[in-house]
Protein backbone atom coordinates (compact mmCIF):
# COMPACT_ATOMS: atom_id res chain seq x y z
CA UNK A 1 0.00 0.00 0.00
CA UNK A 2 1.19 3.50 -0.82
CA UNK A 3 2.20 5.92 2.07
CA UNK A 4 -0.85 8.58 2.55
CA UNK A 5 -0.24 11.67 0.41
CA UNK A 6 2.22 14.49 1.83
CA UNK A 7 3.53 11.28 3.66
CA UNK A 8 6.77 10.43 3.44
CA UNK A 9 8.25 6.71 3.90
CA UNK A 10 10.09 6.19 7.60
CA UNK A 11 13.78 4.79 6.27
CA UNK A 12 14.92 1.63 7.53
CA UNK A 13 17.25 2.90 10.11
CA UNK A 14 16.96 2.61 13.90
CA UNK A 15 16.56 5.24 16.19
CA UNK A 16 19.45 3.19 17.71
CA UNK A 17 21.29 3.54 14.54
CA UNK A 18 20.88 7.26 14.88
CA UNK A 19 21.90 7.89 17.86
CA UNK A 20 25.21 5.81 17.48
CA UNK A 21 25.74 8.19 13.81
CA UNK A 22 25.51 10.68 15.70
CA UNK A 23 27.52 10.03 18.84
CA UNK A 24 30.54 9.23 16.29
CA UNK A 25 29.91 12.64 14.68
CA UNK A 26 30.04 14.39 17.75
CA UNK A 27 32.90 12.62 18.76
CA UNK A 28 34.46 14.48 15.55
CA UNK A 29 32.84 17.84 15.53
CA UNK A 30 33.54 18.23 18.63
CA UNK A 31 37.16 16.66 19.56
CA UNK A 32 38.85 15.59 16.19
CA UNK A 33 38.59 11.76 17.03
CA UNK A 34 36.86 10.13 13.31
CA UNK A 35 35.67 6.39 14.20
CA UNK A 36 33.60 6.58 10.73
CA UNK A 37 35.33 4.21 9.24
CA UNK A 38 35.36 2.08 11.62
CA UNK A 39 33.69 -1.38 11.22
CA UNK A 40 29.71 -0.69 12.05
CA UNK A 41 28.84 -3.35 13.70
CA UNK A 42 31.98 -3.91 16.07
CA UNK A 43 31.33 0.14 16.68
CA UNK A 44 28.01 -0.12 17.58
CA UNK A 45 28.63 -2.55 19.93
CA UNK A 46 31.31 -0.82 21.73
CA UNK A 47 29.23 2.25 21.60
CA UNK A 48 26.57 0.19 23.31
CA UNK A 49 28.63 -1.33 25.93
CA UNK A 50 29.96 2.62 26.61
CA UNK A 51 26.05 3.24 27.10
CA UNK A 52 25.64 0.33 29.84
CA UNK A 53 28.61 0.74 31.37
CA UNK A 54 27.92 4.46 32.03
CA UNK A 55 24.81 3.97 33.04
CA UNK A 56 23.00 5.89 30.60
CA UNK A 57 18.99 5.42 29.36
CA UNK A 58 20.56 5.56 25.62
CA UNK A 59 23.43 6.37 23.61
CA UNK A 60 21.88 10.14 22.98
CA UNK A 61 22.88 10.51 26.95
CA UNK A 62 26.46 9.97 25.97
CA UNK A 63 26.37 12.42 23.11
CA UNK A 64 25.13 15.04 25.72
CA UNK A 65 28.24 14.49 28.06
CA UNK A 66 31.01 14.07 25.04
CA UNK A 67 29.55 17.78 23.59
CA UNK A 68 29.03 19.22 27.48
CA UNK A 69 31.88 17.26 29.84
CA UNK A 70 35.11 17.87 28.76
CA UNK A 71 36.65 14.79 30.86
CA UNK A 72 34.48 12.44 29.67
CA UNK A 73 36.73 12.33 26.27
CA UNK A 74 38.78 10.14 28.07
CA UNK A 75 36.22 8.16 29.27
CA UNK A 76 34.61 7.54 25.78
CA UNK A 77 38.10 6.76 24.25
CA UNK A 78 38.88 4.06 26.28
CA UNK A 79 35.67 2.33 25.93
CA UNK A 80 35.87 2.59 22.26
CA UNK A 81 39.06 1.50 22.12
CA UNK A 82 39.90 -2.25 22.12
CA UNK A 83 43.10 -2.44 24.02
CA UNK A 84 43.08 -6.28 25.06
CA UNK A 85 45.84 -8.51 24.86
CA UNK A 86 48.28 -10.32 26.69
CA UNK A 87 51.99 -10.93 26.94
CA UNK A 88 53.14 -13.09 24.12
CA UNK A 89 50.24 -13.26 22.49
CA UNK A 90 49.56 -16.20 19.96
CA UNK A 91 53.23 -17.39 21.36
CA UNK A 92 54.15 -19.13 17.80
CA UNK A 93 53.98 -15.98 15.79
CA UNK A 94 57.03 -14.52 18.23
CA UNK A 95 58.78 -17.45 17.76
CA UNK A 96 58.54 -17.09 13.80
CA UNK A 97 59.62 -13.45 14.50
CA UNK A 98 62.68 -14.63 16.47
CA UNK A 99 63.43 -16.96 13.93
CA UNK A 100 62.97 -15.92 10.97
CA UNK A 101 62.71 -11.85 11.08
CA UNK A 102 65.51 -10.93 14.12
CA UNK A 103 68.22 -12.60 11.86
CA UNK A 104 67.43 -10.07 9.31
CA UNK A 105 67.44 -7.35 11.68
CA UNK A 106 70.83 -8.15 12.88
CA UNK A 107 72.20 -6.75 9.58
CA UNK A 108 71.05 -3.08 10.02
CA UNK A 109 73.38 -1.02 12.84
CA UNK A 110 70.64 0.38 14.00
CA UNK A 111 66.98 -1.30 14.41
CA UNK A 112 63.64 0.46 14.31
CA UNK A 113 60.83 -1.11 15.15
CA UNK A 114 57.01 0.31 15.36
CA UNK A 115 54.44 -0.98 16.99
CA UNK A 116 51.16 0.25 16.65
CA UNK A 117 47.98 0.13 18.49
CA UNK A 118 50.18 -1.11 21.46
CA UNK A 119 47.17 -1.41 23.79
CA UNK A 120 48.72 -1.38 27.47
CA UNK A 121 51.85 -2.65 26.60
CA UNK A 122 51.97 -6.18 26.45
CA UNK A 123 52.70 -6.88 23.60
CA UNK A 124 55.87 -4.64 23.52
CA UNK A 125 57.22 -5.79 26.37
CA UNK A 126 57.14 -8.97 25.09
CA UNK A 127 58.79 -7.92 21.88
CA UNK A 128 61.83 -6.14 24.26
CA UNK A 129 62.52 -9.45 26.36
CA UNK A 130 62.75 -11.64 22.92
CA UNK A 131 65.47 -8.62 21.48
CA UNK A 132 67.35 -8.39 25.03
CA UNK A 133 67.86 -12.33 24.76
CA UNK A 134 68.89 -12.32 21.17
CA UNK A 135 71.22 -9.99 21.57
CA UNK A 136 69.45 -6.77 19.53
CA UNK A 137 67.29 -4.74 21.89
CA UNK A 138 70.68 -2.44 22.81
CA UNK A 139 70.65 -1.34 19.50
CA UNK A 140 66.68 -1.21 19.08
CA UNK A 141 64.73 1.72 19.28
CA UNK A 142 60.57 0.99 19.71
CA UNK A 143 58.05 3.36 19.07
CA UNK A 144 54.51 2.13 20.80
CA UNK A 145 51.95 3.74 19.58
CA UNK A 146 47.98 4.09 20.31
CA UNK A 147 45.55 6.97 20.21
CA UNK A 148 44.15 6.11 23.84
CA UNK A 149 46.31 7.92 26.45
CA UNK A 150 44.98 5.81 29.38
CA UNK A 151 46.53 2.85 27.78
CA UNK A 152 49.47 4.71 27.06
CA UNK A 153 49.80 5.09 30.51
CA UNK A 154 49.33 2.05 31.57
CA UNK A 155 51.80 0.84 29.02
CA UNK A 156 54.16 2.69 30.65
CA UNK A 157 53.93 1.60 34.09
CA UNK A 158 53.99 -2.05 32.84
CA UNK A 159 51.77 -3.47 36.01
CA UNK A 160 49.15 -5.67 35.23
CA UNK A 161 47.38 -8.29 37.94
CA UNK A 162 49.33 -11.20 38.31
CA UNK A 163 46.38 -13.77 37.68
CA UNK A 164 47.88 -13.21 33.98
CA UNK A 165 51.43 -14.07 35.07
CA UNK A 166 50.45 -17.97 34.82
CA UNK A 167 49.59 -17.86 31.55
CA UNK A 168 51.66 -15.41 29.98
CA UNK A 169 54.82 -17.87 31.49
CA UNK A 170 53.39 -20.49 29.21
CA UNK A 171 53.32 -17.72 26.50
CA UNK A 172 57.12 -16.93 27.00
CA UNK A 173 58.87 -20.30 26.76
CA UNK A 174 56.13 -21.64 23.45
CA UNK A 175 57.57 -18.10 22.34
CA UNK A 176 61.63 -19.72 22.58
CA UNK A 177 62.18 -17.65 25.61
CA UNK A 178 65.60 -18.80 27.16
CA UNK A 179 64.77 -17.93 30.98
CA UNK A 180 61.91 -17.68 32.89
CA UNK A 181 59.96 -14.89 32.43
CA UNK A 182 59.49 -14.28 36.62
CA UNK A 183 63.03 -13.45 35.75
CA UNK A 184 61.62 -9.87 33.72
CA UNK A 185 58.92 -8.73 36.68
CA UNK A 186 58.66 -8.13 40.55
CA UNK A 187 55.63 -10.05 42.43
CA UNK A 188 53.59 -7.48 44.88
CA UNK A 189 50.26 -8.19 46.53
CA UNK A 190 47.95 -9.17 43.31
CA UNK A 191 50.16 -7.51 40.59
CA UNK A 192 53.54 -7.68 38.75
CA UNK A 193 55.50 -4.93 37.80
CA UNK A 194 57.89 -5.18 34.59
CA UNK A 195 61.29 -4.37 34.99
CA UNK A 196 61.32 -0.66 33.57
CA UNK A 197 64.65 -2.21 31.88
CA UNK A 198 62.60 -3.22 29.54
CA UNK A 199 61.04 0.43 27.88
CA UNK A 200 64.57 2.20 28.09
CA UNK A 201 64.51 1.84 24.56
CA UNK A 202 61.00 2.32 23.60
CA UNK A 203 58.67 5.48 23.05
CA UNK A 204 54.80 5.61 24.19
CA UNK A 205 53.36 7.92 21.64
CA UNK A 206 50.42 9.03 20.66
CA UNK A 207 49.21 7.90 17.31
CA UNK A 208 45.71 7.89 15.60
CA UNK A 209 45.65 5.13 12.03
CA UNK A 210 42.70 6.96 10.99
CA UNK A 211 44.11 10.71 10.58
CA UNK A 212 47.75 10.42 11.25
CA UNK A 213 50.87 9.94 8.68
CA UNK A 214 53.64 7.99 8.58
CA UNK A 215 55.06 7.88 12.44
CA UNK A 216 58.98 6.62 11.60
CA UNK A 217 61.21 4.69 9.28
CA UNK A 218 60.62 1.31 10.36
CA UNK A 219 62.58 -1.95 9.87
CA UNK A 220 59.71 -3.64 11.30
CA UNK A 221 55.95 -3.05 11.72
CA UNK A 222 53.42 -4.69 14.21
CA UNK A 223 50.20 -4.00 14.36
CA UNK A 224 48.35 -7.67 15.57
CA UNK A 225 44.60 -7.61 16.07
CA UNK A 226 43.80 -4.23 14.80
CA UNK A 227 42.76 -3.82 11.48
CA UNK A 228 39.92 -6.27 12.18
CA UNK A 229 37.79 -3.28 13.94
CA UNK A 230 38.62 -1.09 10.37
CA UNK A 231 36.36 -0.92 7.16
CA UNK A 232 37.77 -2.21 3.95
CA UNK A 233 38.76 1.65 2.92
CA UNK A 234 40.86 2.50 6.18
CA UNK A 235 42.32 -0.60 6.28
CA UNK A 236 43.80 0.03 2.72
CA UNK A 237 44.96 3.33 3.92
CA UNK A 238 46.44 2.05 6.92
CA UNK A 239 48.07 -0.48 5.08
CA UNK A 240 49.64 1.61 2.68
CA UNK A 241 50.90 4.03 5.94
CA UNK A 242 52.74 0.77 7.33
CA UNK A 243 54.21 0.20 3.33
CA UNK A 244 55.45 3.80 3.28
CA UNK A 245 56.83 3.80 6.74
CA UNK A 246 59.52 0.31 6.44
CA UNK A 247 62.40 0.64 4.88
CA UNK A 248 63.49 -1.57 1.45
CA UNK A 249 62.89 -5.49 2.53
CA UNK A 250 61.37 -3.89 6.08
CA UNK A 251 58.73 -6.43 7.85
CA UNK A 252 55.20 -6.24 8.45
CA UNK A 253 53.78 -8.27 11.34
CA UNK A 254 49.95 -8.61 11.18
CA UNK A 255 47.25 -10.52 13.80
CA UNK A 256 46.37 -14.21 12.94
CA UNK A 257 42.74 -13.04 11.80
CA UNK A 258 44.14 -10.60 9.40
CA UNK A 259 45.35 -10.75 5.92
CA UNK A 260 47.09 -8.81 3.33
CA UNK A 261 45.28 -10.90 0.81
CA UNK A 262 42.79 -8.28 -0.84
CA UNK A 263 44.46 -5.10 -0.15
CA UNK A 264 45.85 -3.24 -2.78
CA UNK A 265 49.18 -2.77 -1.19
CA UNK A 266 49.22 -7.02 -1.23
CA UNK A 267 51.34 -6.95 -4.66
CA UNK A 268 54.37 -4.55 -2.12
CA UNK A 269 54.62 -7.68 -0.12
CA UNK A 270 56.39 -11.39 -0.34
CA UNK A 271 54.91 -13.47 2.56
CA UNK A 272 57.80 -14.88 4.99
CA UNK A 273 55.52 -16.85 7.20
CA UNK A 274 52.03 -16.47 5.93
CA UNK A 275 49.76 -18.68 8.55
CA UNK A 276 51.77 -16.40 11.22
CA UNK A 277 50.84 -13.34 8.97
CA UNK A 278 54.34 -11.84 8.81
CA UNK A 279 55.49 -10.33 5.47
CA UNK A 280 58.18 -8.77 3.52
CA UNK A 281 58.47 -5.53 1.76
CA UNK A 282 59.85 -6.01 -1.65
CA UNK A 283 62.43 -4.20 -4.15
CA UNK A 284 59.56 -2.95 -6.65
CA UNK A 285 57.92 -1.04 -3.23
CA UNK A 286 57.79 2.31 -2.36
CA UNK A 287 59.51 1.59 0.66
CA UNK A 288 63.16 3.54 1.97
CA UNK A 289 66.97 2.56 1.30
Amino acid sequence: MNSPAGKAKAPDTSLEDIEVELFVRALKLRHGYDFSQYAPASLKRRVLQLAHAQDTGNVSELTTRLLHEPGFLSVALEGLSVPVSEMFRDPDVFLALREQVFPVLASYPQINIWQAGCAHGQEVYSLAILLEEAGLYERTQIYATDFNEAALQQAREGIYPAREAQLWSRNYLAAGGRHTLADYYSARYEFIKLDQRLNRHVIFANHNLVTDEVFCEAHLVLCRNVLIYFSDPLQDRTLALFRDSLVRGGFLCLGTRESLDFAPSASDFAPVDAARRIYRLGSRSAGRD
